[in-house]
């Protein structure tokens, strides 16, 4: 790079001038090129730096993706060496040894009999192919009305006309058109949503129920597909209660519904295993889609992980069926050079058992935050954690969004970022956090919370 580049980057004023050019995911559009956002300009482990040389703790990890932390050099030099050797090769007739060789080392980490991948270019195009070839499976069948698709309230599974369709966050669809008439949305299995009466055994049974009563509502003969987070991950880092996960794929077992497990944020070391449906949640799905940790966010790539028996009933049909769906970049050789580097960082520096050890420690400090006023619930599983922050009596999303966003604004002062999600502040930081930076994290977010809740006491919305 440059100098004149280097120093470029780092101007403040003229990169938010620039900015104005970039519309923002999720962008509220009668703000832009209104917005002067905090420019990022280095990483370096858990640490990201402002153009300003502010240094702010990574809390929510980039976007749940940074596993192995910033400016890892290795990771530099596998991306560069293989961009030296080969930059790109069309997955269609040809193949690449990064990508080939990728795909059977997840496929070794993969739960028991998921031995098959495809790459896409992140989670979304995941979530729209594992659909796609779960609709491909009963097509060729013959079972052509089983095309619904379920998933659930707060679900997050992308932002591509059939991920934003699936979907089930509040407000995404509210100036949005999606995909309509294949999509059918059951409640959250929120245990903060249980009635106070109710015991956690029948609000599980209830959750259950409510799977299996939409499948019977829609004739288990039009039902694909069930998608379904371990851990709901935008919605709040919602954890469903013990033995949801394996009901539900019974169910689905069952009534013959392909289980779609949306792992873009859970696999690849978030709950400290590489994928956590079989490790975690004891279950085997038919399709795992995957991407963010994959690749640690430093290339951009998405994966589907394929059951054998899907790939079998094809194999052993009277006809030929066609998967016609892919992407000029799928199995891109740099991005899967990239990936295997990272999981030889995780294998190597043992991200996978430090993540299980520090994670009782991180969520326990994290819930040390309950004694506070303004925080409701603390909720998490490994390195992902929400600290909801909200007024009591207030329900209104403008305000509850206020609080958390507030939050966010005094802990960037103090030096931590966090995501606000709703009345949540998310964080899923690099897997190689260690206790003293966890100690660091709860120490920022608590003063952060206690100048937002200074502020609102003065504004007179919470009480002294």
């Amino acid at each position: 790079m440059t100098e004149n580049l280097q120093n470029r980057l780092y101007d403040t004023e003229e990169i938010q001038e620039k900015d104005n050019a970039f519309i923002h995911p999720w962008e509220m559009m009668d703000t832009v090129g209104d917005n002067k956002r905090t420019v990022i300009a280095e990483g370096d482990g858990i640490y990201i730096y402002d153009s300003d040389n502010n240094k702010l703790m990574d809390g929510p990890g980039g976007m749940w993706c940074v596993n192995i932390g910033h400016r890892r050099q290795e990771m530099a030099d596998a991306i560069a060496e293989q961009v030296m050797q080969l930059s790109y090769a069309s997955p269609w007739s040809i193949t690449n040894g990064p990508a080939s060789v990728f795909a059977d080392e997840i496929a070794k980490r993969a739960p028991t009999d998921m031995n098959h991948v495809f790459f896409t270019t992140g989670g979304s195009t995941a979530v729209d192919s594992a659909v796609r070839m779960a609709h491909l499976y009963f097509q060729f069948q013959g079972k052509k009305s089983k095309t619904q698709i379920i998933s659930r309230a707060y679900g997050y599974h992308g932002s591509t006309f059939l991920g934003a369709a699936i979907t089930g966050k509040p407000r995404e669809e509210e100036c949005m058109t999606v995909a309509e008439g294949l999509v059918h949305h059951i409640p959250c299995p929120n245990p903060a949503l249980k009635p106070e009466a109710m015991s956690m055994a029948d609000f599980l049974d209830e959750k259950i129920a409510d799977l299996e009563n939409k499948i019977l509502e829609l004739g288990a003969d039009n039902v694909a597909c069930f998608v379904a987070e371990p851990i709901m991950a935008s919605g709040g880092v919602i954890v469903p209660p013990e033995g949801y996960h394996k009901r539900t794929w019974e169910i689905c077992k069952k009534y013959d519904v392909l289980y779609i497990s949306d792992e873009v944020v859970t696999a690849f070391g978030r709950l400290g295993h590489y994928f956590a449906s079989e490790d975690v949640f004891d279950i085997v799905p038919d399709f795992i889609t995957t991407a963010k940790g994959l690749t640690s966010g430093y290339v951009p790539c998405g994966a589907v992980v394929v059951h054998d028996r899907i790939i079998k009933a094809f194999k052993e049909g009277d006809n030929n069926a066609m998967y016609s769906n892919g992407y000029t970049y799928s199995g891109h050789p740099v991005a899967c050079a990239a990936g295997l580097k990272n999981m030889e960082i995780i294998d190597n520096e043992g991200l996978l058992a430090h993540v299980r050890e520090v994670a009782p420690y991180f969520q326990s400090r994290l819930r040390e935050l309950l004694e506070m006023p303004l925080v409701t619930e603390v909720r998490g599983m490994g390195l992902m954690a929400s600290v909801e922050c909200r007024v009591e009596g207030e329900d209104d999303m403008g305000t509850l969004y206020k609080v958390a966003s507030l939050v966010d604004q005094y802990c960037q002062e103090l030096g931590l970022i966090v995501r606000p999600i709703y009345s949540s502040c998310v964080m899923s930081p690099p897997l190689t956090i260690t206790k003293d930076q966890i100690d660091d994290l709860v120490g920022m977010l608590r003063q952060g919370i206690e100048r937002a809740q200074d502020d609102l006491i003065k504004e007179g919305v919470l009480k002294a």
